[in-house]
């Protein structure tokens, strides 16, 4: 098991949703205890990051547009000094979404990457995923 210091984030995503949580437990004995169940918003407004093909359709753009959002709220985070280690959890398509668009702060506090759906999982597996990596 990769080591998973005390109070790092560790954001499990979608392109529909996200669990924020932050280990409670020690380095070696995970711990999750969720913060926060964050939602797409004013996705209309906002828009997806970069080009988007024109065969692209409304559930696409909106997908690419949260992972944006999760991305910036990550960056936001990071420069802030809000938490010093990360663990993105994700589907392969939002994760290499929001690859490109994490500011090397946040990437610099990046400990690993997960590319499964674990958004409606339960914790359990979520912890038994991250213990396996």
């Amino acid at each position: 098991m990769k080591k998973i210091p005390t109070d790092t984030w560790i954001l499990v995503a979608d392109g529909a949703e996200a669990r924020l949580f932050r280990n409670a437990g020690t380095d070696y004995r995970l711990s999750l205890e969720q913060i926060e169940l964050i939602q797409p918003r004013d996705l209309l407004d906002e828009g997806p990051s970069g080009h988007r093909p024109p065969e692209s359709d409304e559930q696409s753009t909106d997908e690419a547009t949260f992972a944006k959002q999760l991305a910036n709220r990550l960056n936001a985070a990071a420069l802030q000094n809000t938490y010093a280690h990360l663990v993105l959890v994700a589907d392969p398509q939002t994760l290499g979404q929001m690859r490109p668009q994490l500011h090397k702060e946040t990437q610099r506090r990046l400990l690993m990457e997960v590319a499964k759906t674990f958004t409606n999982a339960p914790l359990a597996d979520i912890q038994s995923a991250l213990q396996a990596e």
